[in-house]
């Protein structure tokens, strides 16, 4: 294809189906909620394109009905490990040289494939596997990941176009973007298919191969994933797919001296110690590894007393409780004026009251479950912590029950202390904590920026223009992506990449050209039409 240019079309963002009642998609939905309802599924090892079962297995559940297995997943050991780095070196000889036109055909009909037959199987595995509603699904599993592969062919070719401003007369200068040499190790998180979906492709986009480990209770939904990728054309050995333990898969790959790359989303101290592993491990490998990570958050919406109560009512609801407050960008934290206060808590508890939660099938439920035991544990133990605690006060929620689902009610919890634990610590779940404040604008501004180790997401409600100026000057190194008059959370391709720095990650923004140049190694080149002929300079003539 190098005797013609071509462009790649340009790229829109998927419409979100709105899975009203009586709508085809709707039906859809449900007849495939059913059908998966009703299989249990034995998913393998993938390495090379070949099905591997070891026999070492874990299940998947539904989270709002733990005892209801989905499937049987088998997990990668030493031998798979070895196995799977191999055949990514056997798959780069050939993947990395391909011309950028066929990756980028694979990748447009990965888009075309979620768009259509494997929309309703994605978004299905998502809320049966991860307890998402229909509408966060359809966000996550099928919209956001369609838009990464579109958006990011788009960007593939404006990196290609960065060229040498300047080449003199009878010279040539050019760049060639390169993948890295070695694979590339993805560790996605559960709680969005789109993330699992795009740290193994990015790369591989590029020409890089990958490593792809799943969250442990996501697995279901990725292995679907693979079954997409696998009919879109993507050749065998590209994407290596190992579920397992963390603290086996992770040593051996980190390991290898053909680690490239580090694509990772999830915790912030996993994050730093593969990091440190990296280090550890420096002069074993054949490159210096791309470090790229997205880790937590403690994100914020801090409110002027020139707002409205409804948006701040409804920023606050929507961003701490979506999906159970599952999100790094999850609304975690609230500084709400003392002057709004009486009027805000009546009206906020009353709208609270109105939330529905249960089973994904029942389209009423706002919320369901989070996403396992741990988690459960983890998130009622600050409850808990609150409960006990003479500076807190749970103005809703408080109650739980994992009887049949992890279910945990919207809690809500008002504290007279601005560095209050749940203030500052990331919980990652339906739990916020409002702080009402009697400082000035200024000051209260200074306690958002200097509470929390991360830069994520935040939002500053508020509708003084002066007073909205100040806090994008007070908050600039505080969030990442940073919202004004709107929830901290729905980042969207295209629009606003995403990303946080601190302790939240590299700021590497997902859905940008910013990311995918981190997967591309340049090779300049000068070509010289007239080459000289001897070595003496000018200046070395005598006068």
């Amino acid at each position: 294809m190098s005797d013609k240019i071509v462009a790649v079309p340009k790229a829109v963002n998927e419409p979100i189906l709105n899975y009203a009642p009586g709508s085809p998609e709707r039906a859809e939905l449900n007849k495939m909620l059913d059908k998966m309802s009703t299989e249990v599924v034995e998913i393998p090892v993938i390495i090379g394109g070949k099905e591997i079962f070891t026999g070492v297995t874990a299940t998947n559940v539904m989270p709002h009905d733990h005892q209801h297995v989905l499937a049987k997943y088998h997990m990668a050991g030493e031998q798979e490990i070895a196995a799977a780095i191999e055949a990514s070196q056997v798959a780069w000889k050939t993947w990395s040289v391909m011309p950028w036109e066929s990756r980028v055909a694979i990748f447009k009909r990965m888009a075309i494939l979620l768009a259509g037959p494997y929309r309703h199987i994605l978004n299905a595995a998502t809320m049966l596997g991860q307890s998402k509603n229909a509408f966060q699904a359809e966000i996550d599993s099928a919209c956001e990941l369609i838009d990464f592969f579109n958006f990011n062919a788009q960007y593939l070719q404006e990196i290609y176009a960065q060229q040498p401003l300047y080449s003199p007369e009878g010279m040539w200068n050019q760049v060639e973007h390169r993948s890295l040499e070695g694979f590339v190790f993805a560790v996605t998180p559960f709680n969005f298919t789109s993330i699992a979906g795009n740290l193994p492709t990015a790369p591989a986009l590029m020409g890089n191969v990958a490593l792809w480990k799943p969250a442990s209770s996501s697995v279901y939904s990725g292995y679907f994933l693979m079954k997409m990728f696998k009919e879109a054309g993507l050749p065998d050995g590209v994407i290596n797919f190992i579920p397992g333990k963390g603290s086996v898969v992770g040593p051996q790959v980190m390991a290898s001296e053909h680690l490239a790359g580090v694509h990772f989303t999830g915790s912030t101290a996993v994050f730093q110690n593969m990091w440190k592993t990296v280090g550890d491990n420096i002069a074993n490998y054949k490159t210096y590894p791309r470090i790229v990570g997205e880790t937590g958050g403690k994100d914020f919406i801090v409110c002027h007393e020139s707002t409205d109560m409804e948006v701040l009512r409804t920023a606050v609801i929507r961003g701490a409780f979506e999906f159970q407050g599952q999100k790094c960008s999850a609304a975690s934290r609230i500084y709400v004026p003392r002057s709004m206060w009486a009027e805000f808590k009546d009206s906020y508890i009353a709208e609270i009251a109105k939330i529905k939660m249960g089973d994904v099938k029942d389209f009423g439920n706002f919320m369901n479950a989070v996403i396992d035991a741990a988690a459960f544990s983890d998130i009622t133990g600050y409850i808990d912590y609150a409960k006990g605690h003479k500076d807190a006060e749970i103005i809703t929620g408080g109650n739980y029950d994992d009887s049949v689902g992890f279910f945990i009610e919207p809690t809500t919890i008002v504290t007279t202390d601005p560095h209050f634990k749940t203030m500052e610590e990331e919980i990652f779940g339906p739990v916020v904590t409002i702080y009402v404040y009697d400082e000035s604008w200024e000051d209260v501004l200074d306690l958002v920026d200097s509470t929390s180790p991360y830069a994520l997401t935040g939002a500053v409600l508020s509708k003084d223009r002066p007073a909205v100026e100040l806090a994008l000057k007070k908050l600039r190194h505080s969030a990442g992506n940073f919202y004004i008059n709107d929830k901290p959370t729905g980042a969207v391709v295209g629009q606003q990449p995403f990303g946080g720095s601190r302790a939240s990650g590299t700021n590497d923004k997902a859905g940008s050209v910013s990311n995918l140049v981190r997967w591309v190694s340049q090779r300049t080149i000068k070509e010289n039409f007239i080459p000289p002929t001897e070595f003496p300079y000018p200046f070395m003539d005598k006068e």
